[in-house]
């Protein structure tokens, strides 16, 4: 690959990542103002109304322990719903057709719309975590290395889930049901706003099932330095999802999947 080359690469990788950006940027009242009104609301009723009443979890004041989860909550369905949207929407206005005939190879396409994905999403859980700020301001992060990069594989995992799911749908009805009736319930169930350490053993053995247990767990252990699984486990098994839809991905952008239909 010449020098020529690479710099094309490089622009149009920066046009169609720019692109992304300036998308949820240009709309920031739908995509940036709700997460941050949404978990207001749950710290006002989980953290500062039941709160108390519940009182600490595994050693934390309930609204400390939350925030770990609810930041990631957000970046989840931030990153996911970004793509999912974005490459739908080039699937239905037809300019699909424009990118595949272009000089740009896929793995270019597949990466801006993965990066349009983790920008939203890790803007959203930086603003969430500022949010966290006004219920509990002497929240400290105990490892920020690992929070950093748990926040980054978690955006790219379900930025590549959005693209997959955006490759199959063929209305916009079916870019939601994943969003509603599978990632939502896992979220809730896995370990946002408990413990799996105060369920029942049989309980706690079917949460063990749940992805979302690892992720939300995995970054728990780098915000507060504390989690019900194991960080190498789960960091292995997101890394490992991360290459199988990336290798999935384009393997349906080669094989025009979805799209040539």
């Amino acid at each position: 690959m010449d020098k020529e080359t690479n710099i094309n690469i490089s622009v149009t990788l920066w046009t169609l990542t720019s692109k992304e950006i300036r998308r949820f940027m240009r709309i920031w009242i739908q995509t940036l103002v709700p997460p941050a009104v949404t978990m207001t609301l749950y710290f006002v009723i989980f953290g500062s109304l039941i709160g108390p009443r519940i009182g600490s979890m595994d050693g934390f004041d309930y609204v400390q322990f939350m925030i770990p989860g609810l930041i990631m909550m957000s970046v989840i369905t931030n990153s996911y719903a970004n793509v999912v949207s974005s490459f739908y929407s080039v699937k239905f206005q037809k300019s699909i057709e424009e990118l595949l005939i272009s000089p740009m190879p896929n793995w270019t396409i597949l990466l801006g719309f993965i990066l349009g994905g983790v920008c939203r999403g890790v803007m959203v859980g930086i603003i969430v975590f500022c949010v966290s700020l006004f219920f509990y301001p002497d929240f400290s992060i105990a490892n920020p290395a690992l929070t950093i990069l748990v926040l980054f594989l978690t955006s790219i995992l379900f930025a590549l889930m959005g693209f997959i799911n955006a490759v199959f749908a063929d209305s916009f009805d079916d870019i939601s049901v994943i969003p509603t009736f599978v990632l939502t319930p896992l979220i809730y169930l896995g370990g946002v706003f408990y413990s799996i350490n105060i369920l029942p053993e049989f309980w706690r053995s079917i949460s063990l099932a749940n992805p979302m247990l690892y992720v939300v767990n995995t970054f728990r252990e780098g915000m507060l330095g504390i989690s019900d699984v194991s960080i190498s486990f789960s960091l292995t098994m997101i890394s490992i999802f991360i290459i199988f839809f990336t290798v999935s991905s384009l393997y349906l952008l080669n094989k025009g999947i979805g799209i040539r239909d």
